[in-house]
């Protein structure tokens, strides 16, 4: 049996020869042998496409002709596909213009093989934005890993029954909760799916990581709206503490008192707080939440197109990996690198010691009657008598 295979596999290759230099007349009379030009090994549409080598009259065969010359190799049809013609398809066009288009035009870049932009796409994700934007937010670990073991906590410890200045009313702390949420299982989600595969895939097998990343891209796509929601009340309620003045330019020449000992005066938000606020909170975040709203398809007039995927999908990476690598470092300095700052957005209260520490400048407005020292209904927390407490 193993040697008539063969024998019959020979005869098939030698008759496909035979085919490729018949007439056309002459050719319904060979059996249908298909991939017998040479150049063409496959149906590969990188391979049918008009750069590849062709046999005299190739390009412009019709399917009927080709179906009498090489019966089955379909070449024509692919080049159609391969420059973007549409088909029919039963999709109404309002709902999917492209859904006849079977893959997106192929182009020949200057000095590049023949390629089309959803392959593009492909490469610039892969080899661009999954490891430069893997190797900021390591770089971002490492940093902090280095400014905690080296420096320690920055801060004093405070006695707890120490008088208490309200520093977040409730609802402050709310929206800023609810913003806090949304982007820590939007972060971990879309981490997971860029790297899972290279860190998980190997470890826990493909049926789990598929079903892993199928409820993780659910769990992206529907906190998506809370994070856009609860990101425009955060800035809307912060935005009025987070004008640049004369005294962030006097704490970024002093870098803070990061070399030093000693906070350098600020208002109720630090320079370094209000660059958060804007760079990585307001302008990326609202980049981040529009183009993730074009890959949801909830932009009236964009994301139905698959270059408006593309571009948005790409620009959705690049800024989230931004955000992800400057609120790490935000979320370092607000629970382990700085005592009392976490306390601060738990209770909304803080000492006055810390507060004169960190924010002097706004805990001299307070303390001179220019901010009122509780601004919501809840009272200060109380402790017991005697006993310090990080705040």
């Amino acid at each position: 049996m193993k040697y008539a295979l063969i024998l019959s596999c020979a005869l098939a290759l030698g008759t496909g020869s035979a085919v490729a230099q018949t007439s056309p007349a002459a050719a319904p009379a060979a059996p249908a042998v298909v991939q017998a030009t040479p150049g063409i090994q496959s149906q590969n549409i990188m391979d049918v496409l008009p750069d590849a080598t062709e046999a005299p009259g190739y390009a412009t065969q019709t399917n009927g002709e080709r179906a009498r010359v090489q019966p089955g190799n379909n070449a024509p049809m692919w080049r159609q596909v391969g420059s973007g013609v549409a088909g029919y398809s039963s999709l109404p066009v309002t709902q999917a213009p492209e859904a006849g288009v079977l893959i997106q035009p192929f182009v020949q870049y200057p000095g590049s093989r023949l390629t089309n932009a959803g392959e593009a796409w492909r490469q610039t994700r892969n080899n661009w934005l999954i490891p430069y934007g893997g190797a900021l937010v390591l770089i971002t670990l490492l940093a902090l890993a280095i400014m905690f073991f080296t420096k320690g906590p920055l801060g004093h410890d405070y006695p707890a029954n120490s008088k208490k200045i309200e520093r977040f009313t409730p609802f402050e702390r709310a929206a800023h909760w609810a913003n806090a949420f949304a982007f820590v299982a939007l972060a971990v989600s879309g981490l997971t799916m860029a790297f899972g595969k290279f860190f998980l895939l190997p470890v826990i097998g493909t049926t789990l990581f598929g079903w892993l990343t199928y409820v993780l891209k659910n769990v992206h796509n529907f906190i998506g709206p809370l994070f856009a929601v609860s990101l425009v009340m955060v800035i809307a309620i912060f935005v009025k503490d987070n004008i640049a003045n004369a005294a962030d330019f006097n704490w970024l020449k002093k870098l803070g008192g990061m070399l030093g000992d000693e906070q350098v005066p600020s208002h109720r938000f630090n320079a370094a707080e209000k660059g958060v606020f804007w760079w990585a909170v307001t302008i990326p975040g609202l980049v981040v939440v529009v183009s993730g709203l074009v890959l949801d398809q909830l932009v009236p007039g964009l994301g139905f197109l698959r270059s408006d995927m593309q571009i948005a999908s790409m620009v959705h990476s690049a800024m989230a990996f931004w955000i992800a690598a400057i609120l790490i470092g935000h979320i370092y300095m607000g629970t382990i690198g700085t005592r009392g700052a976490l306390e601060g957005m738990k209770t909304g209260y803080v000492t006055e010691g810390w507060a004169k520490e960190h924010h002097e400048l706004w805990y001299n407005d307070v303390k001179s009657g220019k901010i009122p020292a509780q601004r919501g209904s809840a009272p200060a927390p109380s402790a017991p008598a005697g006993n310090p407490v990080r705040v």
